[in-house]
């Protein structure tokens, strides 16, 4: 009987050993954690726990008792220190050493911070990453005190719309032209400025940090354009990197990511990867795609391969954002596009990503039928005309059928 260890315990690791199960593996499986808690859903972490709108249990992927039912053992609080890949060995804090038949890598990636020599250190900076963030975070919201958010992606616009709400003063500084800058067309970081503009948010782009002030605890910020502001805590949202440091110590290939082929295999023929960790095969590259969907999707194709099913994975990207009262859907990749078309029925928006007339990626602005319509045309490979999609008087059922 095999033993399958799946080191990383998010949403990917989860995916992946309930795939195992769900397709009859009756081997040994071992899921190991580095954090106390079952695997949990992260983008909650930024939007309604740190709203308090939803409870810890809730976050929980499945409870820890389906993992006993399944005959997984979920090994939470345990770190994994070593990958003897010649002789198939796990080591772990404690020295404690576990022997694999196959490994899987669903290590995920880390929050990137700011150095120590400007105030990175200090007490009250934060980033937003895991369950003990937010935790340590959630009593700093209070009503009347000054926020600095760092970085105009994602994180930092849901973790600046959950303070305006919350009734603090926000500052979003953003080094780039706009925000979203690295993920978003113009029209998209036009939306979410005015959006947060109307909230009260004070967004800067062009402006960096020069550095944070304070002895101990941070209590202001000297910005790139000179201006010094008082600040109560301090959000860093600037990006994320893949967790690989494990395997490349085991001599597993890497490159912004763990390589592996188009079935989630690496360079070693008994050690995967998926999730944000590993990059996959995309139109000729490798690319790396930081999502909950790609995590589940990707993992349960590892599942499958490991048993020897010999399918490649198919991406079907898909990301959400809630800001406020807008919920953003984004479907497909907007990577090549030449130009947008923006689409305006009622209170909803989407704006179409082209690259001449090939639709590559919708963003869906309250507005999940464009959304879904998007989604479906993409995967099937359609792309209707940019002045039909701009009719708002378009039957868009009607393009799934052309």
């Amino acid at each position: 009987m095999s033993h399958i260890v799946v080191i990383g315990a998010g949403q990917a690791g989860a995916s992946l050993v309930g795939k195992l199960r769900s397709e009859g593996f009756e081997g040994e499986i071992t899921l190991l954690g580095a954090e106390d808690g079952p695997p949990y859903q992260r983008p909650a972490l930024s939007k309604a726990y740190l709203l308090g709108e939803m409870e810890r249990e809730r976050l929980f992927l499945r409870p820890r008792d389906w993992y006993d039912g399944n005959d997984i053992n979920l090994r939470t609080g345990t770190r994994a220190v070593a990958v003897d890949a010649t002789n198939k060995t796990v080591t772990l804090e404690g020295d404690e050493v576990l022997v694999y038949d196959h490994l899987a890598f669903t290590t995920g990636s880390h929050p990137r911070t700011l150095p120590a020599a400007i105030g990175g250190d200090l007490d009250g900076v934060y980033t937003v990453r895991d369950l003990a963030d937010a935790d340590a975070m959630t009593p700093e919201f209070v009503k009347g005190r000054r926020l600095l958010i760092i970085g105009g992606g994602y994180i930092g616009l849901e973790a600046a719309a959950v303070a305006a709400k919350l009734g603090l003063h926000v500052v979003l500084v953003e080094m780039a032209d706009r925000i979203l800058q690295r993920v978003a067309a113009p029209e998209t970081s036009d939306y979410f400025r005015d959006l947060h503009t109307v909230h009260g948010v004070d967004i800067r782009e062009g402006v960096g940090l020069e550095r944070l002030v304070g002895e101990d605890r941070v209590r202001g910020a000297v910005l790139s354009d000179g201006m010094e502001l008082d600040v109560d805590f301090v959000i860093v949202g600037v990006g994320i990197y893949p967790a690989t440091a494990l395997a490349e110590s085991a001599g597993v290939a890497y490159d912004n990511g763990i390589l592996t082929n188009a079935q989630g295999r690496t360079s070693d023929p008994h050690i995967w990867a998926a999730g944000d960790c590993a990059t996959l095969a995309w139109k000729g590259a490798q690319i790396r795609l930081e999502s909950v969907g790609n995590a589940i999707d990707q993992a349960e194709t590892v599942a499958r391969n490991m048993l020897g099913a010999n399918t490649d994975y198919a991406p079907k990207p898909w990301f959400w954002s809630d800001q406020y009262d807008c919920k953003l859907q984004i479907a497909g990749l907007n990577i090549g596009y030449d130009h947008v078309v923006t689409r305006r029925t009622g209170d909803a928006q989407s704006h179409w990503y082209y690259d001449g007339e090939t639709l590559l990626a919708v963003d869906a602005m309250n507005d999940p039928r464009s959304y879904m319509i998007g989604k479906r045309l993409i995967e099937a490979g359609k792309s209707p005309a940019p002045d039909v999609i701009a009719n708002p008087d378009t039957d868009m059922k009607a393009l799934l059928k052309a």
